[in-house]
């Protein structure tokens, strides 16, 4: 495992990670809104280093990387973002981009300024593919509408009341659940406080629509989403599907926003399953 700097267009660090093999197949993991490269967690990052080449990025204003003042709401500098650290890693063509939650939009952010000519094949998990009102691929479920804005504010009671509102969105049911799923709350949670109050409401202040990108997609795609998502709703992640002419898609029924963290196997089989057969 490397931990490593790209710098994008506009100056901005960006920190990444790369585990596996260096001439294995690039899977470019993208993390959500207020989140960072750690949220993937140690068992599924180690699972898919032993057949691809994991990238895990750090989005700007998030975990490592820099958070400058401005740039959030600018796919320009997300796609820069996200080429900066191919090119560091000499990462031309057979990439896999992978985005969760927010990543999703930065995944289409790129394809949309870069287009696809380094990418075989793109995951959407639990992502939004557009954001702004009336956007059927941003449509945000019952446990972000309340959240949002208190979320974003500078006041920490009212931020951690309002976080906290997210309850097990993010890791599935704690009524039974494993001590590996209690510590992962615990740290997604800390994520999420860690991340600047200005970063976490820019990433909201911007409007954009990517029906079109996915209707014109030349490359396969799974979209894999819970059915019980509270942060991003289903029919998002079913709208993308139906948009994307080489689409498979995957509902796993009563998950909610974090189905490698509810069930890290099936995940990881999933995805394999995807990339391989590319």
């Amino acid at each position: 495992m490397a931990i490593r700097e790209a710098v994008s267009a506009d100056g901005t660090s960006i920190v990444y990670r790369v585990d596996g093999e260096r001439d294995a197949r690039p899977l470019v993991l993208l993390h959500g809104w207020a989140q960072s490269l750690q949220c993937w967690g140690p068992q599924v990052l180690g699972a898919l280093a032993e057949k691809y080449r994991v990238i895990a990025v750090d989005l700007r204003g998030h975990g490592y990387s820099g958070a400058p003042e401005s740039g959030y709401d600018d796919p320009e500098v997300w796609a820069a973002d996200v080429a900066a650290v191919l090119d560091a890693e000499g990462v031309d063509s057979g990439a896999v981009l992978l985005g969760w939650s927010y990543g999703g939009l930065v995944l289409c952010d790129y394809l949309a300024v870069r287009g696809a000519a380094a990418v075989d094949g793109i995951v959407l998990v639990g992502a939004i593919t557009s954001i702004g009102r009336g956007q059927k691929g941003g449509r945000v479920g019952s446990a972000m509408r309340a959240a949002v804005p208190a979320a974003a504010s500078e006041d920490p009671r009212e931020a951690i009341r309002a976080l906290g509102s997210f309850g097990t969105a993010l890791t599935g049911p704690m009524e039974g659940a494993s001590a590996r799923v209690g510590i992962a709350s615990q740290a997604l949670f800390g994520a999420s406080l860690s991340t600047p109050p200005r970063v976490r409401a820019a990433l909201f202040a911007r409007e954009v629509g990517h029906d079109d990108l996915l209707a014109a997609l030349t490359v396969p795609a799974l979209v894999l989403h819970g059915t019980a998502d509270t942060v991003v709703d289903v029919s998002a992640g079913r709208h993308a599907a139906e948009l994307i002419p080489n689409a498979t898609a995957s509902y796993w029924e009563g998950c909610d926003h974090g189905p490698f963290v509810e069930d890290p196997a099936r995940f990881v089989a999933e995805i394999g399953g995807f990339v391989d057969g590319l």
